[in-house]
């Protein structure tokens, strides 16, 4: 096969391949992962099942695919917040707040928080290490630059700052209104920013 053929077949499977993740990750916010029919879902996209399984090996990999690209996306923002400024105590405190706002959106709380820990463990799983991880770095250089105390625990501040933001961002979602919906988030916010800065010495 000539090699620009094989470039085009090459091309052809990875837009099939974007296809399915978009389709899958609209279904999945919109009508839920029980909810939603492989036929509809490929049939939406104009393709057949066999594109599915051959790309994702079924349903639950085409969830497990949307998940890590949606954790790419937000990790890709986060990443540069924390590279915004020379304090990492403020640095974290930024990444805070982007990550209650950004994790707001509908498709997030239903896809990550709602459905992903029942049906891709192990994803949501690595995806949290690699946060902890990056998270665990910064307050790292915080302690190195002598800003929190030297008993501090950077993987354990990650861990414990990873946990709370998550519960922060579904709690702000769960308000009853617009309203509620806003006191919640400068709430979350501000207390996210004060959790970070009562680290500092």
């Amino acid at each position: 096969m000539p090699k620009s053929e094989r470039r085009t077949r090459t091309e052809m499977l990875d837009h099939t391949r974007e296809q399915l993740l978009a389709a899958g990750r609209r279904f999945f916010a919109e009508q839920g992962y029980a909810a939603t029919s492989m036929d509809e879902l490929t049939a939406s996209v104009g393709l057949t099942r066999g594109a599915l399984y051959h790309h994702f090996g079924g349903k639950s990999g085409l969830m497990d695919a949307v998940v890590r690209s949606m954790d790419d996306e937000l990790c890709v923002e986060l990443r540069a917040i924390l590279r915004s400024t020379e304090d990492p105590l403020l640095a974290l405190a930024r990444r805070g707040r982007a990550y209650i706002e950004k994790t707001q959106a509908p498709e997030f709380q239903r896809i990550m928080f709602t459905d992903a820990p029942a049906v891709v463990t192990d994803a949501v799983e690595e995806t949290a290490r690699a946060c902890i991880a990056t998270l665990a770095e910064v307050v790292q250089d915080a302690k190195d630059r002598g800003t929190v105390s030297e008993r501090v625990s950077p993987v354990v501040i990650a861990t414990m700052l990873n946990g709370a933001l998550a519960d922060a961002s579904r709690w702000v979602a769960a308000a009853s209104g617009e309203a509620e919906r806003e006191e919640r988030l400068d709430a979350a916010i501000e207390s996210a920013a004060a959790l970070v800065e009562g680290l500092r010495l």
